[in-house]
């Protein structure tokens, strides 16, 4: 399959608050063009894209993964409902011989270690690091324990039904797998190179992290007792982030494969990948310290280009700040969007074909002219979807 490439961009304007904080509590910054910016971690916003994938319900549970210590006990339970009859010491047992049997390593975490000795039951192996799998690979290893039940032990001796537990743990990735990648350092070969790389997210101008004092008064005081039950002090700043991510639609497909169901398109899983990730990466939010600062925002502008030769990002634009000497800085930075785009795109003949644009305002009007104009955030997300599925049935 050729090479090609969705990139995303997006403004968006945040109030005060403080999305992703460093290891002192205040939001993180990072220094560019001479100046500090605001920043908010990659892996923050992956974060919060996988996590609305799964809360607003835009790929079936079957199509998602989870990464967690806790595999060995969501296997059991998928082993349970294939053998309602199994106990839970049982259904432990047969699923950390799977587990062991991929070759990724379990053991009873130290801190739990002491459950059983206190009468309680005994504590469910662990891996020693978050393992990414796909529900599909889960259901395919509670099968694979169902039938080796009657001795686990001896059904995994032997290294072709270890192939096949190790097969069934690298085939049939979930969308989010795909797009993300899965890194496991005991058995590299079933590593998953990922589809997308997502920037960390800079403020388009110099910004100040600032600090609010807070007081909190005890409900039950008297009138004689007065002052603050507790005081305290948050840091915050308040910023416009240019985002950005790119999307390799040849990786995302080698990576999901013939698809994930039998009775679709082979191009329907990449469609449906790609329009669940622009839709997430436009829509969602980190949620630090959410409560204290109601930061719900949307981007302003979005911008999304399908390009054939390689990724490019605009981050350049904005090396010199913008200033907010004509009221804000979002015109300023659609302006300079505006400018650097064509220009860029021409020095390196790296036009995009096509590019789209959802934008809300006037401040973003002179986006306009970038590309094709979408009326709405679903509009947008289908129409990238049809243009990536027809690309992908062209001959090569």
């Amino acid at each position: 399959m050729n090479r090609f490439f969705l990139d995303v961009h997006a403004l968006q304007t945040v109030p005060p608050s403080n999305l992703n904080r460093d290891d002192t509590g205040a939001p993180k910054t990072a220094v560019y063009g001479g100046v500090p910016r605001a920043r908010v971690s990659s892996q923050a916003w992956k974060r919060a894209i996988r996590t609305y994938f799964r809360d607003e319900h835009l790929l079936d549970p079957s199509e998602l993964g989870v990464r967690t210590k806790k595999v060995v006990e969501l296997l059991a339970a998928r082993i349970i409902v294939l053998d309602p009859a199994l106990g839970d010491a049982d259904a432990l047992r047969l699923a950390d011989e799977t587990i062991k049997a991929t070759g990724l390593k379990t053991e009873v975490p130290k801190r739990k270690a002491g459950q059983a000795k206190d009468g309680g039951p005994a504590p469910a192996p662990e891996t020693k690091y978050l393992v990414f799998l796909s529900a599909r690979q889960l259901d395919g290893l509670a099968r694979l324990a169902h039938e080796g039940a009657a001795d686990i032990t001896g059904f995994f001796k032997g290294k072709k039904n270890k192939d096949r537990a190790r097969e069934i743990a690298d085939s049939r990735h979930s969308v989010d797998i795909a797009l993300f990648g899965r890194m496991v350092a005991d058995i590299p070969d079933i590593n998953v190179d990922a589809a997308v790389q997502v920037a960390h997210a800079l403020s388009v101008h110099r910004v100040e992290t600032e600090s609010d004092y807070y007081t909190a008064v005890d409900d039950e005081n008297t009138e004689e007792e007065t002052g603050a039950g507790m005081i305290g002090t948050v840091d915050f700043n308040s910023a416009t982030l240019y985002r950005y991510a790119a999307l390799g639609i040849h990786q995302l497909a080698a990576n999901l494969g013939q698809g994930l169901r039998e009775d679709e398109p082979r191009t329907e899983p990449v469609r449906r990948a790609v329009e669940a990730f622009v839709h997430s990466f436009v829509a969602s939010l980190p949620t630090g310290k959410i409560n204290t600062f109601g930061h719900h925002t949307l981007p302003d502008a979005v911008l999304v280009t399908l390009r054939s030769s390689r990724p490019v990002s605009y981050v350049s634009a904005f090396e010199d700040p913008v200033r907010a000497d004509e009221g804000g800085h979002l015109r300023a930075a659609c302006d300079r969007l505006t400018a650097y785009v064509p220009d860029i795109e021409r020095a390196y003949s790296a036009e995009a074909d096509p590019t789209w644009i959802l934008r809300v305002g006037p401040n973003t009007r002179e986006l306009s002219t970038l590309g094709r104009e979408s009326d709405n955030l679903p509009a947008l997300v289908a129409a990238v979807g049809q243009a990536v599925a027809e690309r992908l049935e062209k001959p090569e």
